[in-house]
């Protein structure tokens, strides 16, 4: 039986709108970010799901508990799906990050997934967590459709892995805030079904045009 997995990106931070690199510090929503959790969560209100999972970072607990404070589901955090650490990069925006760690910000810019950053982590290392944990929430689940809030940096290693797209690519796709992406886990495989949909934000958008 396969598993439906719906994988989100958390609301929007203040890091977010700053253009502040995250990895494993943190920041709350920004007050857009509470909207789109909120959208999320009036999306997941018309959908029958098993389980709640997230990252155990808090801007995903925080858009998790949003979610959960309109569909009743528990919470159930799992450090296994965080952010990449991005160690000595962290909390700097690139053009700082590029001039304070010329070398590590370019090596890091190249995509290289061996690449750890001082402090921090390898994109395979982060990507490694996340397939072990989504496997598992897969089987454990299986024939039954489960939410997880994720992020960014995640999402798109792991769009890759899926379709089998070399690491070091170039990402010639979006993965906006408070994306909802579907995947199929049977058999131990993840197959793509939805990517980047985002219906709800712009129904949001529309509600606060017609407000004002």
């Amino acid at each position: 039986m396969k598993t439906e997995l719906i994988l989100l990106r958390h609301g929007e931070t203040e890091w977010n709108a700053k253009g502040l690199l995250q990895g494993h510090q943190d920041s709350p929503l920004s007050p857009e970010g509470v909207r789109q959790a909120d959208a999320l969560a009036a999306r997941l209100v018309t959908v029958s799901f098993s389980a709640l999972y997230c990252s155990d970072l808090g801007r995903a607990v925080q858009t998790a508990r949003r979610i959960a404070a309109r569909t009743g589901h528990d919470v159930r955090p799992d450090a296994r799906l965080r952010e990449r650490g991005l160690g000595v990069l962290e909390g700097l925006t690139r053009e700082e990050a590029s001039r304070r760690h010329p070398e590590v910000f370019g090596t890091y810019a190249t995509n290289a997934p061996d690449f750890v950053v001082p402090g921090g982590e390898s994109t395979s290392q982060r990507l490694g967590h996340a397939v072990e944990c989504l496997g598992e929430v897969g089987t454990r689940h299986a024939g039954e459709r489960v939410v997880v809030v994720m992020h960014g940096g995640v999402l798109s290693s792991f769009f890759r892995h899926s379709l089998g797209i070399p690491p070091a690519t170039p990402r010639a796709f979006s993965v906006l805030n408070a994306c909802w992406n579907q995947f199929d886990y049977h058999q131990g495989a993840f197959r793509l079904v939805t990517w980047g949909d985002i219906t709800h934000l712009k129904e949001l958008s529309a509600d606060d045009s017609s407000a004002r």
